[in-house]
């Protein structure tokens, strides 16, 4: 079985804008443990336009923003992600890539 994509977001990070990483698509997990005091980390994706959008949690239209420590399914397709953190400290965030099973 293939492993999927680990991609770091955020590590030890502070308040601010994440640089871009290349998600494969599909379905993930957002991983994230920060001291928040208040804040927030969000998940955003490129559009082809380049505006940065955010990513809702999978099932949802509720868009990502994690005000403590743990985790949440997305799906996206292909493209530059990226985490937002909001006045958070010391925020480690991850993008996992959760493997489809196609057996039948």
């Amino acid at each position: 079985m293939a492993r999927r994509a680990q991609l770091t977001l955020a590590l030890n990070a502070g308040a601010g804008n994440g640089a871009g990483v290349d998600w494969p698509g599909g379905r993930g997990l957002l991983m994230v443990d920060a001291t928040f005091g208040g804040g927030n980390v969000a998940l955003q994706q490129q559009s082809p336009s380049g505006a940065w959008l955010p990513l809702n949690a999978e099932g949802s239209t509720t868009a990502i923003s994690l005000t403590a420590n743990g985790t949440v399914n997305f799906v996206a397709p292909a493209g530059q992600i990226r985490a937002v953190i909001t006045t958070a400290t010391a925020v480690n965030a991850y993008a996992v890539g959760i493997p489809t099973n196609n057996a039948g």
